[in-house]
């Protein structure tokens, strides 16, 4: 799965982003929210991301904050909701404001969001309900282990590309994982360092 991208913007048009990566283009859909913050062409870009896999098509999602990346997981998972729907969704509000709507049952104000009608927005109210507290949070214990996770995987990922065995770049990762590591780089020089 691909978590992070950083790369530089080739192209943008909404909803649709270009990002090279080290060569790679990727292309990224991104809700509104996440396209205002763009930089300019040419410029350096992260992006959360969510990778969708279906028989008939393989697209890449992109989001600048994790919460939006962490909502979206879970409007996926609500029946009758799509990535295109939650696409639409997260482009028409930010987090706070959909916690908000969930919090005070506001079924009008979902609607009003293109393809949105009042039997989805009402599901969406029901299900979203216990996990928004979650998503909103600003500190919420569950988007500081996605990041964790996120480093970590992409520390394995680097040191499997070295030459090491996925379960052994596992394992080296799991020793020196800890709170003073803060990005994937700092995690594989102490995962190198402890086979020293």
């Amino acid at each position: 799965m691909i978590g992070r991208l950083q790369g530089k913007v080739v192209s943008k048009q909404a909803p649709d982003l270009l990002l090279d990566v080290q060569g790679v283009g990727y292309e990224v859909l991104v809700p509104l929210n996440t396209f205002f913050d763009i930089p300019d062409i040419g410029e350096t870009l992260t992006l959360h991301t969510h990778f969708v896999v279906r028989e008939d098509v393989q697209q890449l999602y992109g989001f600048s904050q994790l919460e939006e990346r962490l909502l979206f997981r879970h409007l996926i998972k609500v029946n009758g909701v799509g990535p295109k729907m939650a696409l639409a969704i997260l482009s028409g509000m930010s987090v706070k404001e959909f916690s908000r709507c969930v919090q005070k049952d506001e079924v009008t104000t979902l609607v009003k969001i293109p393809g949105v009608g009042k039997k989805t927005a009402e599901r969406l109210l029901i299900e979203m309900r216990d996990k928004i507290s979650k998503i909103a949070g600003d500190s919420s214990e569950e988007i500081i282990q996605e990041v964790t996770q996120d480093i970590n995987l992409e520390a394995e990922s680097a040191l499997t590309a070295l030459g090491y065995k996925p379960q052994d770049a596992a394992k080296m990762v799991n020793r020196v994982a800890g709170e003073h590591i803060t990005n994937a780089e700092q995690l594989i020089r102490a995962a190198l360092k402890s086979m020293v």
